[in-house]
């Protein structure tokens, strides 16, 4: 990566201001790394700054005659400072460059502000003192925090969120303006007309969605993500694949579709799919009365808000695709990472989730402009609503001990296992078997194959997903038969055969 600007322009300070720029005549450790350290935390979001080496200073400002760097210093110089950037805590690597400006060499440090502050530096270069301080900018000085200044770095300096970064490797150019005027257009923003007839930095300034250094314009993540019309180019995976299953997990036949570009139009992409291919509409008509009983197999409104879900909180840094999976009787999206460490796997269970950090709060402020997900802790009551109208099942929500993945499960309305039941049994005429009989059958499969699952265990005896529900959850309630793991990942243990 290069240094965005040029000696020159440094010397100027009129593009960066002088509070950002410190000029050292010659390199020492001892000084120069905390103003490292204090520019990495950026305590005011100034977006960090440079440290001009080979340039003598006076309240601040260059000093002329320049002296320069010498020739055989050059590459010693560079080599310590990055050894003693180690010695920052956490790691944090500044950009260095050599500039040659009038006949003369000078060592450029930027030192934009770090994704991982608060950082801390050695008070002494002394081997034997350890002691670490979280150093910050006042003016044009570095000095230790006060106690009020330091709450306020781990307080508002707290982590960058991915998607709020900077990228270094996009251009300006990476933004679409069509994308980003419909967006404008769509959600009613003042800043339509400006679009249209102003200066494109400046709309995407206002917007947020690059940088805020002059002399260094490029796209936040959040941009890409929105407003490139090939984003899985910075972030790859970043799509939603729709996986059906129609004849069940061990059927031959798997259709898949997968849905790329701007978040928000493959988000809605994947849903109008799955609203025109997947959700159904059933109708049943009563003699005794006049109103006929209409129900989905699966509420709109429920994959809607599950699917919104987990394109917001996502990791856009993971290299794994949002995944809808439609089997025979239920509908699985599965994302990674899992949620917040706050969120609870007993919490999941009984629907008690308040997240404490959002890992993507700007998507968020995106996704709700434009209607597609409800405000902060209110995705599973629209969810457990859409469902508790339709007369659907209950959701279930999972995660690992990890957080490792993330899966939102919706089950198929009751109405429609009555096909699937025919489905199953057609050409076969059996005498109906009796509970214990099925739950032998249980036992002998799981013992077998401890990995089955319900749906697997529903194909192989003709039950119903709540039959086979029923008829686990009794022979657990016997101490016959344990889970051990996951739902997605664990196996059952058949303790004893009735």
């Amino acid at each position: 990566m290069a240094i965005p600007t040029n000696i020159k322009t440094l010397l100027s300070g009129e593009v960066v201001e002088w509070a950002r720029i410190e000029f050292k005549q010659t390199w020492d450790a001892a000084t120069s790394l905390k103003t490292i350290c204090a520019f990495a935390n950026d305590l005011d979001n100034w977006g960090g700054g440079y440290i001009v080496i080979g340039v003598e200073e006076k309240d601040g400002r260059p000093v002329y005659p320049l002296k320069g760097v010498p020739s055989e210093k050059l590459d010693s110089y560079q080599k310590n400072i990055f050894s003693k950037c180690k010695l920052i805590r956490p790691a944090y690597t500044p950009i260095i460059g050599v500039e040659t400006y009038q006949n003369k060499q000078f060592i450029v440090i930027w030192c934009p502000g770090g994704d991982n502050r608060p950082y801390s530096s050695p008070k002494t270069m002394a081997k034997d003192h350890k002691e670490h301080i979280h150093y910050i900018r006042k003016a044009s000085n570095t000095v230790e925090p006060s106690d009020n200044e330091e709450k306020d770095l781990f307080t508002l300096a707290n982590r960058v969120p991915f998607d709020d970064r900077v990228n270094h490797q996009a251009d300006i150019s990476d933004l679409n303006i069509t994308l980003i005027q419909n967006y404008l257009k769509e959600v009613k923003s003042s800043l339509y007309e400006k679009s249209k007839n102003g200066d494109f930095i400046e709309v995407c300034h206002d917007m947020n969605i690059i940088s805020n250094l002059p002399e260094y314009v490029k796209p936040k993540n959040v941009g890409l993500m929105f407003f490139s019309m090939e984003p899985d180019k910075f972030f790859p995976y970043t799509q939603i694949d729709v996986v059906q299953f129609p004849d069940g997990l061990g059927g031959n036949d798997i259709i898949e579709n997968t849905f790329k570009g701007p978040i928000h139009q493959q988000l809605r992409a994947a849903l109008q799919f799955i609203k025109n291919m997947i959700i159904t509409e059933k109708v049943i008509k009563h003699p005794d009365r006049a109103e006929a009983d209409r129900f989905f197999n699966y509420p709109f409104a429920a994959i809607e808000e599950a699917l919104s879900n987990a394109v917001y909180h996502r990791a856009y840094d993971i290299r794994e695709p949002i995944e809808v999976r439609v089997e025979r009787d239920r509908i699985e999206i599965v994302s990674f990472p899992g949620p917040d460490r706050s969120v609870t796997q007993e919490g999941l269970k009984h629907y008690r989730v308040s997240n404490r950090r959002y890992r993507n709060r700007r998507i968020g402020d995106f996704l709700k402009e434009l209607h597609l997900t409800e405000g902060r802790n209110t995705g599973f009551k629209k969810i457990l609503d859409a469902l508790e109208a339709n007369g659907s099942p209950k959701p279930e929500f999972e995660t690992d001990e990890n957080h490792s993945y993330f899966i939102s499960r919706l089950f198929i309305h009751e109405g429609f296992l009555v096909d699937e039941n025919k489905r199953s049994q057609k050409g076969a005429k059996k005498e109906p078997k009796k509970g214990a009989d099925h739950k032998q059958e249980i036992l002998t499969l799981l013992e077998k194959n401890p990995s089955m699952t319900q749906v697997q265990l529903m194909e192989a005896l003709g039950l119903s997903r709540k039959q086979v529900q029923t008829l686990i959850k009794e022979l657990q309630e016997k101490h016959l038969l344990v889970r051990e793991g996951s739902n997605r990942k664990g196996r059952w243990i058949v303790q004893k055969v009735v």
